[in-house]
């Protein structure tokens, strides 16, 4: 049917099979299965003219609906790879969504007023499907090969405390993330010291990062923070061991794309991958 529309609109099968970078055998079969399966005659052909029947006429209008339709739906998502718009759900785990994910969609709403993202800040994986997730921050790499990754960026946790704290480190209770496996052992490292090994039982287990945080804040305990978050708190924390390093944290975008993500999600990837890099640069 839309052939029959461009053999119509182009006036004759020659025409029409430049314009749509068929051979003209094709765009004759075309034709003729058309027919064939209607039952009528929809051009009257002679060795000099082609012209439409009654039928030919009525049918074309229909036809050339359809390729109007089909024109509108094509420049319709072609849109959405000139500027990016539309509804998105982006996750993240609650320490990245604030400081990291938050300020890259509030610049991205103001650049593309038809974007229409949803942020969902969850500290454990939410399933992609049942939730509709189109982006996920996430810290560690994916074992699932229907998900596309992509590594974006790295930092460094530190364990912390309330500064002035009157009571001794090790009095402390160590206040953990339900992510983290128990009894809690962190390795530090450092370039010219002796490593240290610090080993205790969580006192206390949350299931959110603020959580864990306001606890800290209160003095009650110690725990682990991104190390670009600790200059954002007040009152301040302090690093317990400045002169020792935990291994890096690795941090991966993670899509259900495989191939052709929408715009969107390639800009708001990109985006926070940025950020990332000029987070842990002002960290550094």
């Amino acid at each position: 049917m839309t052939i029959f529309a461009h053999i119509v609109e182009a006036g004759s099968i020659s025409a029409a099979a430049t314009r749509l970078a068929l051979s003209k055998s094709v765009i004759s079969q075309h034709l003729k299965t058309l027919e064939t399966d209607l039952g009528v005659t929809l051009i009257k052909r002679t060795t000099r003219r082609r012209v439409l029947t009654d039928a030919g006429e009525l049918f074309y209008k229909q036809c050339k609906t359809i390729n109007n339709m089909a024109d509108s739906a094509w420049d319709t998502v072609q849109q959405h790879l000139v500027e990016p718009q539309g509804r998105f759900r982006i996750t993240a785990p609650n320490a990245l969504m604030e400081t990291l994910v938050t300020p890259v969609i509030a610049e991205l709403m103001t650049a593309y007023p038809k974007l229409k993202p949803e942020l969902i800040s969850a500290d454990n994986h939410l399933d992609f499907m049942e939730h509709d997730i189109d982006l996920a921050i996430r810290v560690g790499p994916s074992h699932d090969s229907n998900i596309k990754q992509k590594r974006i960026g790295e930092f460094r946790d530190i364990l912390c405390a309330l500064e002035n704290n009157p009571k001794e480190i090790d009095s402390l209770p160590y206040i953990a993330n339900s992510w983290q496996r128990t009894p809690i052992t962190h390795i530090f490292q450092s370039n010219n010291r002796p490593e240290v090994i610090y080993k205790k039982e969580a006192h206390c287990i949350a299931n959110s990062f603020y959580s864990c945080l306001s606890l800290i804040k209160s003095g009650v305990g110690i725990g682990l923070i991104p190390d670009f978050y600790q200059p954002l708190i007040k009152p301040k924390i302090i690093n317990i061991f400045p002169c020792h390093q935990l291994p890096k944290n690795t941090v991966y975008a993670l899509t259900p794309y495989i191939e052709n993500p929408p715009l969107s999600v390639k800009i708001c990837s990109d985006a926070i991958e940025a950020q990332l890099q000029n987070l842990t640069k002002v960290g550094d």
